[in-house]
């Protein structure tokens, strides 16, 4: 019998590609997607799957306060969290028995795995997710320095590509031409030490910025 999952997170593209990559493989089974806690909390009553993966930063309800209504409310769905990885939030997933934790960077094949783990009863933390988590917990101000290194512009660049908006569009949102506007993403993806805008995305989600 295949694996019921529900799937929760806030970006379509990256909640579009969770089913691509579940779909493909007969030993699991789809049965909602979801872009909000709230949505999370209401498929997992409704639905009852085999495992929820979840996404700590959302809208509406982020992903500690599912798990923590979760276990308030007896609800015992195995969850896997996938996370680009914010310390006191990772800490705190495990904490409220989050079984799973992988980062959105890692392969396709290890979220698989670690669901597969977490269904038969085991657990999955990758090492990364883990140590990056107490690390940040341990030096909390580094997180916001790189930045801090960004020029306004730089800024306004980066929150308009993680918003989606071609090199095109924000150039003349900007006032400023193509090739400048292409520039400053450079720069922006040096800076912050990152390669494309998924994993800008990522980041700007992972720090509070909008």
């Amino acid at each position: 019998m295949a694996i019921r999952l529900v799937l929760a997170d806030d970006h379509p593209v990256v909640l579009a590609g969770l089913a691509q990559v579940f779909s493909t493989d007969r030993a699991f089974e789809v049965v909602a997607c979801t872009n909000n806690g709230a949505e999370a909390l209401a498929a997992v009553r409704t639905f009852k799957p085999d495992v929820l993966v979840l996404d700590l930063r959302m809208p509406v309800k982020d992903g500690v306060t599912v798990l923590r209504e979760m276990k308030r409310d007896g609800l015992t769905t195995p969850v896997v969290i996938l996370t680009a990885v914010e310390g006191r939030d990772v800490m705190e997933a495990i904490q409220l028995g989050a079984r799973g934790v992988v980062l959105k960077d890692m392969a396709a094949k290890l979220l698989l795995d670690a669901v597969r783990r977490v269904h038969a009863g085991g657990t999955w933390i990758e090492r990364e997710a883990a140590g990056m988590a107490i690390d940040q917990l341990l030096h909390p101000v580094t997180k916001h320095r790189a930045l801090s290194m960004l020029t306004p512009r730089e800024l306004e660049v980066a929150c308009m590509t993680a918003q989606g908006f071609p090199n095109k569009t924000v150039a003349e949102r900007l006032s400023i031409t193509e090739g400048t506007a292409k520039l400053h993403l450079h720069h922006v993806y040096e800076k912050l030490g990152i390669d494309g805008r998924m994993a800008l995305v990522r980041y700007l989600q992972t720090h509070g910025v909008n």
